[in-house]
């Protein structure tokens, strides 16, 4: 499935939490132009929203930052964040909810769609980041199970580490399985199973 454009916003949908009737007339009026859907809420009623949302608008001098849990619906969705007060506490809040992009407030009608841009920019290389480290630790997770089978071969057989190898690899291709699932296979059998009597 083709992933879409960052550049394309038409169609997308768009939770905004805010306050202001200005900044939500103007943040309105924008999506509007650029085709995208809009669901409004009040800060105090952010946690009852459900999605799914393309992203989350959120002027951030309307959260409670004293709170132990900010009122934030718990979404899947870039965040464009207004801000008008900057103290350190405020902007410390902010970091750490890891916005996608920002608009300083007094907000104007210009901005809002490079600011969607870099929000969804920032979304999918956030998600081909978290899909690379996940097939990362697959590998890593892969070689321990390996490393694990040949310890196992080795004490088998007495064989050397290479000899080992040697052997889980052609045993791997007679049985048409990948190195991992025999690895595995052998760790859980305490030795290389016996599939002449099995397909793979």
């Amino acid at each position: 499935m083709t992933k879409p454009s960052p550049f394309t916003v038409r169609g997308r949908h768009a939770l905004l939490i805010m306050k202001d009737e200005r900044d939500i007339a103007i943040v309105r009026r924008q999506f509007d132009r650029l085709g995208m859907s809009v669901t409004e809420t009040d800060p105090s009623q952010a946690q009852s929203q459900r999605g799914p949302f393309d992203v989350m608008v959120l002027d951030a001098d309307c959260m409670p930052i004293k709170s132990e849990r900010a009122p934030l619906p718990t979404i899947d969705a870039p965040i464009i964040a207004l801000i008008g007060t900057e103290t350190p506490s405020r902007l410390k809040w902010l970091l750490d909810l890891r916005p996608a992009s920002f608009l300083v407030k007094p907000l104007r009608s210009a901005g809002l769609y490079t600011a969607l841009v870099v929000a969804f920019d920032f979304a999918q290389r956030r998600g081909e980041e978290a899909a690379y480290i996940e097939k990362l630790e697959d590998r890593v997770r892969s070689r321990r199970v390996v490393f694990g089978a040949v310890l196992q071969v080795m004490r088998n057989h007495t064989l050397s580490e290479e000899d080992a190898f040697a052997l889980i690899r052609q045993t791997a291709m007679r049985y048409r399985t990948t190195i991992e699932q025999l690895s595995a296979e052998i760790i859980a059998a305490g030795g290389i199973p016996n599939r002449t009597n099995r397909s793979a």
